[in-house]
């Protein structure tokens, strides 16, 4: 495994070592010591898996304190464009962001730290994400912030037409109009 810190602190891309023969192939996904020694002790305790058609956008969420998840994300299959906002306050590139390209033919990973808004959209036909989170959905704590805000300027790379939302993620507001914890 090769960890590779990007541009904004704590977000980290994973590239796994790829083991491939004409049965196919292995890696290995996670290993808690490699991950502690690069990116520090995350107790994850919970995986989720989501199935997407093209155009789907999930996001941009966090969760408000106590109930502040890490995440360990990466597309099993097809492609995403993902994205992490950086929330944290005192953070130099607070309200950042930064994209990556997640496939089931890269298989990087993102570690997505605590104070981050996260989300992604489907650029494949459909794709398997799955996010690993170090502490449980709490409902009351759920947040987020608008996918198309104007002061954050993601290029998602689809039309506007193209791009299907959740009735929640349709009526999140800006981050300048919505509240942000200290994380």
């Amino acid at each position: 495994m090769e960890f590779i810190q990007t541009e904004i602190e704590g977000l980290t891309i994973i590239k796994p070592q790829i083991f491939g023969d004409n049965r196919g192939y292995f890696l290995e996904a996670y290993n808690h010591d490699k991950f502690k020694q690069h990116i520090g002790d995350v107790n994850f305790i919970q995986v989720n898996e989501s199935k997407s058609s093209y155009g789907v956008l999930r996001g941009l969420h966090f969760q408000r304190p106590p109930y502040t998840q890490a995440k360990l994300v990466r597309c099993i299959e097809g492609k995403v464009l993902d994205v992490a906002v950086d929330l944290r306050k005192d953070s130099p590139t607070y309200g950042q962001h930064q994209s990556f390209e997640l496939s089931g033919d890269n298989k990087y990973q993102l570690f997505v730290p605590k104070g981050f808004a996260h989300g992604f959209i489907v650029l494949s036909e459909t794709a398997i994400f799955s996010y690993m989170v170090d502490n449980q959905y709490a409902p009351d704590y759920d947040s987020g912030i608008a996918w198309n805000d104007k002061d954050i300027e993601i290029d998602w790379k689809l039309s506007y037409e193209e791009i299907v939302l959740s009735e929640k993620d349709k009526v999140l507001k800006s981050l300048k109009e919505t509240k942000i914890p200290k994380f």
